[in-house]
């Protein structure tokens, strides 16, 4: 049997609630939204030290410190267009920048053959590449450090399934720039109540 990879957990609070980081030792392998559901790390092992590094860099981030995240991200088992598009996403759509879910199926090079899932066999039914975009987003496991919420459609915002949903990516957003502030926009963040829904961080399926 394989072993099992260890992960240490931390939080910290933020404009959009409370956030989860976990780090292997060799990156960043989860940020989600809600309190932390497994153990810290031994203090002195190596996913600890990074551990300390995504949270300072998150801390920064949301700050106004920091546009760029320098700690190393672990995508784990992902293989093929998942990774691909997740790769692509993190290297390529920098803080202030947005892309559609068809762009960014463009720049990763897929098709409508690279559903997830997709087995060989009988053609299946079609699926376009943006929503298959919109399928790898859903199940981003490192939110906001590979920015899933610039992700949008292509005649608005697109969904997202972190926090209490489009709110936290609308807040993301406006906060990077990439949209304008709307009247009800508070650079303090989500009141409280709005972010407290422990859900991995990610956008939703992109809709037709």
């Amino acid at each position: 049997m394989g072993s099992v990879t260890k992960l240490a957990w931390g939080c910290l609070e933020t404009p959009v609630g409370l956030v989860a980081v976990a780090c292997t030792a060799t990156g960043v392998a989860r940020v989600r939204y809600g309190p932390p559901p497994g153990p810290a790390g031994a203090r002195g092992a190596p996913e600890t030290a990074l551990l300390g590094t995504a949270l300072a860099e998150l801390e920064e981030y949301f700050a106004g410190r920091r546009k760029v995240f320098g700690v190393p991200v672990d995508l784990g088992s992902a293989r093929g267009p998942r990774r691909a598009v997740l790769s692509v996403l993190h290297d390529s759509v920098p803080f202030g920048q947005t892309i559609t879910y068809g762009g960014l199926a463009a720049r990763a090079g897929l098709d409508a053959g690279d559903a997830p899932g997709a087995t060989a066999g009988p053609p299946a039914a079609f699926v376009p590449p943006a929503r298959v975009v919109g399928q790898i987003m859903a199940s981003n496991p490192v939110g906001i450090i590979v920015p899933c919420h610039r992700v949008v459609a292509g005649t608005g915002l697109g969904g997202y399934s972190g926090g209490t949903g489009t709110d936290v990516k609308h807040w993301l957003l406006v906060f990077e720039g990439a949209i304008p502030a709307t009247l009800d926009w508070d650079p303090a963040g989500l009141r409280p109540a709005q972010a407290a829904s422990p859900q991995p961080a990610g956008a939703q399926p992109a809709r037709a």
